[in-house]
C-alpha cells in the first residue's frame, strides 16, 4: 500500500490544476477538440501519472513499465498534459495540438508520441487493448499493471462488455479501469441517449470488483488505487462520479462543452478560475 499523506495529495492536486490550464490553452490554440471530458478526467489521470504508476520517461518502451490506455481517446488533451508534465516531451510542444504534422493528434497515436500506449479514439477499442496488455503481462509473468479509462457514454459500445467478460474470465487482477462517470456525452445525457446504467452493477455482473468514488476527491482516488492493488483474481473497475468541464464554472455540467474548444476570451476566463 502506498502512503497517502498531505504532501502527496497536494502534489497531485497541483499537477491536476496545471494539466487543466494546459488543456484549456492547447484547445484554444487548436480551435477544436474535446474540452469537457478532458477536464473531468484530470484528477484521476494526475493521480496515475504523479502518484501511482511506475514509469521512466527516459525509457518510454521500458518492458516493465506500468501502462495507461485512454480508451476515451477524444480526451487526448488530458493525456498529453500528463505526459508533458511527467517529462515525456517538452510542455511547450502542447501548443501544437491538432496542427498539421504535430505528434499531438486529435486522438492519441502511439507511433507519433512517446508515452502513448495505444492509438485510441474508436470507442471500445482502448479497454480491449488494455485487456490484451494485462493478459500478456500474466503470460510473461511480469509485475507491471495496466490502467485504462473509459467514458460513461463509451459503455454503450458492445465491445466494452466483450473485453470486460474476457478480463474477468482470465482473472486479470493486474488490470484496473476508471469509468469517467460525468453523465454527459456528445448528444446529451447518457440516460437519454442509450443508458448504460446501472454501471457499477453491470461491471459486478461481468465478474469485476467495483469501487465507487468521487472522481475529483484525490484522497479517495488514491485510496481506491491502493484498494485495487489488494484485489486478487479479478479486474477492478473504479466508477468515478465526475463533472463535465470540472474547474471552469461556465463549462461545468454543460453538454455543449463536450466537443467545443474555448475561444481566446473563454480561455482567459477559464485560466482566471484555474488558480
Amino acid at each position: 500500500m502506498k502512503e497517502i499523506n498531505d504532501l502527496a495529495v497536494r502534489q497531485v492536486a497541483e499537477k491536476a490544476l496545471i494539466m487543466r490550464r494546459h488543456i484549456v490553452t492547447m484547445l484554444c490554440s487548436a480551435g477544436s477538440g474535446h474540452t469537457g471530458g478532458s477536464l473531468s478526467a484530470s484528477d484521476m489521470v494526475a493521480s496515475l501519472y504523479f502518484w501511482e504508476m511506475n514509469l521512466d520517461p527516459s525509457k518510454p518502451d521500458w518492458e516493465d513499465r506500468d501502462r495507461f490506455v485512454l480508451s476515451k481517446g477524444h480526451a487526448a488533451p488530458v493525456l498529453y498534459a500528463a505526459l508533458a508534465e511527467r517529462g515525456f516531451f517538452p510542455a511547450d510542444e502542447l501548443i501544437s495540438l491538432r496542427k498539421l504534422g504535430s505528434p499531438l493528434q486529435g486522438h492519441p497515436d502511439r507511433k507519433k508520441l512517446p508515452g502513448v500506449e495505444a492509438s485510441t479514439g474508436s470507442l471500445g477499442q482502448g479497454i480491449s487493448w488494455a485487456v490484451g496488455m494485462a493478459l500478456a503481462g500474466k503470460i510473461d509473468k511480469k509485475d507491471y499493471r495496466v490502467y485504462a479509462m473509459v467514458g460513461d457514454g463509451e459503455l454503450e459500445e458492445g465491445m466494452v462488455w466483450e473485453a470486460s467478460m474476457a478480463a474477468a474470465h482470465y482473472k486479470l487482477d493486474n488490470l484496473m479501469v476508471f469509468v469517467d462517470y460525468n453523465g454527459l456525452q456528445i448528444d446529451g445525457k447518457i440516460t437519454e441517449v442509450m443508458s448504460p446504467e446501472p454501471i457499477a452493477d453491470k461491471f459486478r455482473a461481468f465478474g469485476w470488483e467495483v469501487l465507487e468514488i468521487d472522481g475529483h476527491h484525490i484522497p479517495a482516488i488514491m485510496q481506491a488505487l491502493n484498494n485495487a492493488r489488494q484485489v486478487r483474481g479479478k479486474p477492478v473497475a473504479i466508477v468515478a462520479r465526475t463533472t463535465k468541464g470540472k474547474g471552469c464554472s461556465f463549462m461545468e455540467h454543460r453538454v455543449e462543452w463536450h466537443g467545443t474548444a474555448p475561444n481566446q476570451e473563454e480561455r482567459e476566463r477559464a485560466l482566471a478560475e484555474l488558480v
